[in-house]
Parts: C-alpha cells; structure tokens; sequence
C-alpha cells in the first residue's frame, strides 16, 4: 500500500527518488519552486530541458516529461505545467489533474518507489490553495489505488497553512 506523506519543507532537499517541479511551458526555470529546483540541481537540469525544448518546443499544460536530477538527492525531476487559475472556468481542474496523473505515470516508468510533489499551480499560477489541494489529493488517492508500484507519494508544502489546508482534504480521503 502507498503512503501518502504530507510535510513543510524544501522539495530540493527531499531524498526521494523523483522531485516533481512545477515548470512553466518554457522550461528554462522560473521564481518559486521551479526557480528552486533549477538553481539547487545545477545547470545540468536546465542544458536537459533546453534539449527537450529544441527538440518539441516545451511542456505543455497538463502533461510533463522528466529529466536527470543534476546536484539534488533525487534521481528525477518530473518537470509538469499546472494550468493559470482563471476563475475555475477554463478546464483549470482537468489540467490540474492531468499534470498529477502524468507526473505519476512518468515516475512510475522509470521505476520510482519515492516522489515528493510541491502544491502545482498555487504560486504565481494563482490556484487556490483549497480547490489544489482537492485535486491533488484526489488524484493521487485514485492513481495509488490503481497502481501500487510507488511506496510514497510525499506533499512537500510551503507554509501551515498550506500543510493544514491539505490535512483537512487528505482526512476526507482516509490519508
């Protein structure tokens, strides 16, 4: 059975096997979480992605594609595009769900036991941190349901109130 990990940290310190970075479409690393990982990892993770990009021009919203881990604890990084929240009406759940399913789907071909995810899309992306968490939680509920090849699915949050926000929606689950 898969554990389902919630925690308050840094996801560039997290010793797991993949480290899910909430990329922008571009992948030449960004601010927050991305701009994080790219700067911990070192320039071997962005000469990864420029490559991917030159060859289908970036990621986009909703999938995700992996690269080498560079300096990190990680052996992966799952680079995914959460969608820009505008409102809830533009299909922003769907592709928020599909970047959870991609990245999971991703870690588990190349035989991944650990994955640590941040909250995809809720920086400057600008998801509400309740309805994220909602899609997260359920999606990977469902995905570790189904599939039991991951032994820890980890949520590695910002802030308190982020980390209780996810409590509160990952009891709901049973998590």
């Amino acid at each position: 059975m898969t554990k389902i990990a919630l925690k308050i940290g840094d996801i560039t310190q997290e010793n797991v096997d993949v480290i899910v970075n909430a990329a922008n479409s571009g992948l030449l690393g960004g601010g927050g979480v991305d701009g994080a990982i790219h700067q911990a990892g070192g320039p071997e993770i962005l000469e990864e992605c420029r490559k991917i990009r030159g060859l289908q021009g970036g990621c986009p919203t909703g999938e995700a594609l992996i690269t080498g881990a560079g300096h990190l604890y990680a052996k992966y990084v799952v680079h995914t595009v959460g969608p820009v929240w505008h409102g809830g009406t533009g299909g922003e759940s769907e592709l928020l769900k599909s970047a959870y399913q991609s990245s999971l789907n991703l870690a588990a071909e190349h035989d991944a036991e650990t994955i640590a995810f941040p909250s995809i899309s809720t920086g400057v992306y600008g998801y509400p941190v309740d309805k994220a968490a909602e899609v997260a939680v359920s999606t990977v509920h469902e995905w570790v349901t189904g599939d039991e090849s991951l032994r820890e699915v980890r949520f590695v949050l910002f802030s308190e109130s982020d980390l209780a926000t996810y409590k509160e929606v990952a009891a709901s689950f049973g998590v």
